[in-house]
């Protein structure tokens, strides 16, 4: 037969779209590869994986901390020149391993018990050897020996401890008039200073006699150690 033609299908003219003229949206998913035809924001992609190689990076840093810690001797209460320590004047803390101060090791306890402090410290203070031993004198200060007897200080007197020196005014027959009958210029009233005892030794007497070493400004220990012997008297008083 003539004069009729059959339509054959034609291709699309463009990607996505059918031989009928409308989209084909599974053409359209497949060229785009997301359903839908939706694309991921990449920004945001990048913003996240930033985000956790910082936490990341900080978890190790902050471990990286606690792990280079270490444990030290520091002094839970003040103590004074000449103290000896005990283990309850003493605690472990911990304290970074690159501080740069010189400590002890909290391992070295027994060792640092019963030995005396060589200077004054505050409660917190890391100890050290160098502040542990014979007694290290602050500028201008200085220690007097004074021979005391029974009655003349408190018994059981320690090192740390602090007292008041106090000197009793001779008598007037002990020489108040000086030869002549002239005054002998001393006041009547007793004079005092404070220190800290650094050290009690006894004397091998008969009389009970200990030698109190006692640290206090060294104009003041000067004048304390021209006195005659008996005329001091110590006072225990509180901690400063």
């Amino acid at each position: 037969m003539t004069g009729f033609r059959t339509a054959l299908p034609t291709a699309p003219d463009r990607a996505g779209w059918g031989v009928d003229g409308h989209r084909d949206t599974t053409r359209s998913e497949a060229a785009s590869g997301w359903p839908g035809g939706r694309r991921r924001s990449i920004p945001h992609l990048a913003i996240g994986a930033l985000l956790v190689v910082v936490c990341a990076l900080g978890f190790a840093l902050v471990a990286g901390r606690v792990d280079h810690r270490r444990t030290v001797l520091a002094l839970v209460r003040p103590v004074t020149v000449g103290q000896r320590l005990t283990s309850a004047d003493v605690a472990s803390v911990r304290v970074s391993a690159g501080s740069g101060m010189a400590t002890l090791p909290a391992s070295s306890l027994s060792d640092v018990v019963g030995q005396t402090v060589a200077v004054s410290l505050p409660a917190g203070a890391l100890l050290s050897r160098a502040e542990l031993g014979a007694v290290s004198l602050p500028a201008g200060q200085a220690v007097v020996a004074i021979a005391v007897q029974p009655g003349q200080a408190p018994p059981d007197l320690t090192a740390g401890e602090h007292v008041t020196l106090v000197r009793m005014p001779p008598s007037a027959a002990a020489g108040n008039t000086a030869p002549g009958g002239g005054s002998s210029g001393e006041a009547p009233a007793s004079t005092s200073w404070s220190g800290v005892v650094t050290g009690v030794e006894p004397v091998a007497d008969s009389q009970g006699t200990e030698v109190v070493s006692v640290q206090l400004p060294a104009a003041q220990a000067q004048l304390v150690a021209a006195l005659p012997t008996g005329q001091i008297d110590l006072v225990l008083v509180s901690g400063q």
